[in-house]
């Protein structure tokens, strides 16, 4: 595979303060990576890095096997950027600033694209600036984003302030730019969302990578929700060593299952007669809760 974006051993410092690490992950061509942790953990210090806007302390960052802060213009004119809360001149329209973020990348707008992007998003490009929410503004820099084709996007917190709705239509139009073989680095805070994306996850937590690898890679290290209906009493269940929460709801149990140990609950029910057996894959929130808790209780 083409890598797009490496990043290998990158420490940022900020006076005494850590931001990062030594963090390290890529991503390759027609990918897409989801890049989470909680508030403060050094995702958008990260991007600011692979944009050229800050300088690490040591190591190396790469996008289209170029240096960031050395290369950084001719890397811009393939990348797309949208942060997490986008300032606008206040006195031009949505339209103009669109065309306004196009001309800086120098980029061939598809004109039949940017107006069916403005349809897709129930965007006003007529507008000042001033008047719009946050969720019109983020529409703004969206829009500019995939008016036109890049070859790597680089999204913080992108759709911030927008509704169910278009959080939909934002998805969609990721999903084509990975088909037409675009790469795309999504740092979210919507789970679910980065869980339906992303082919990669990559877990920031204090500055540092706690967690890279595709979302199967990553199975095996949480728990499976089990839901289970016998005609005997399964309050042994409780007793078992592989057995997390387990609670007693009417006439089911519900408890959580080391995946590795799935033989032996197989094995503990057998004199059972077993009504229902379901079984829940772990999510992506699952893993992202346990590191999230480890820094809340370190904390």
């Amino acid at each position: 595979m083409t890598k797009v974006l490496e990043i290998n051993d990158v420490t940022k410092k900020f006076g005494d303060f850590k931001a990062l690490d030594k963090i390290s992950f890529s991503l390759n061509k027609g990918e897409v990576l989801g890049f989470i942790g909680p508030n403060g953990a050094g995702k958008s210090t990260t991007i600011r890095i692979l944009l050229g806007l800050l300088q690490a302390n040591a190591g190396t960052a790469q996008i289209f096997g170029e240096d960031v802060w050395g290369d950084a213009v001719s890397i811009h004119e393939r990348v797309a950027y949208v942060p997490g809360d986008v300032n606008l001149w206040p006195n031009l329209t949505g339209g103009e600033i669109i065309d306004l973020f196009l001309s800086f990348r120098g980029a061939t707008v598809d004109e039949a694209r940017k107006e069916e992007l403005i349809r897709r998003f129930d965007f006003d490009p007529t507008k000042k600036a001033r008047a719009y929410s946050k969720g019109n503004r983020q529409k703004v820099a969206l829009i500019a984003a995939f008016a036109a084709d890049a070859d790597l996007y680089l999204l913080d917190e992108p759709t911030s302030g927008l509704d169910p709705l278009q959080e939909r239509v934002f998805q969609e139009c990721v999903e084509e730019a990975k088909e037409r073989g675009a790469s795309i680095l999504l740092s979210s805070h919507i789970l679910s969302e980065v869980e339906r994306l992303c082919d990669q996850v990559a877990i920031i937590r204090q500055g540092e990578i706690v967690e890279f690898g595709s979302l199967e890679e990553m199975r095996h290290l949480t728990r499976t929700q089990i839901t289970l209906k016998t005609t005997e009493n399964l309050s042994q269940l409780s007793e078992q060593s592989w057995a997390h929460d387990v609670a007693y709801e009417q006439d089911e149990v519900v408890f959580q299952l080391d995946s590795e140990h799935m033989n032996d609950l197989l094995s503990f029910l057998q004199p059972y007669h077993v009504i229902k057996f379901e079984s829940a894959p772990p999510k992506l929130e699952d893993l992202f809760m346990r590191h999230y808790e480890a820094e809340e209780g370190v904390k």
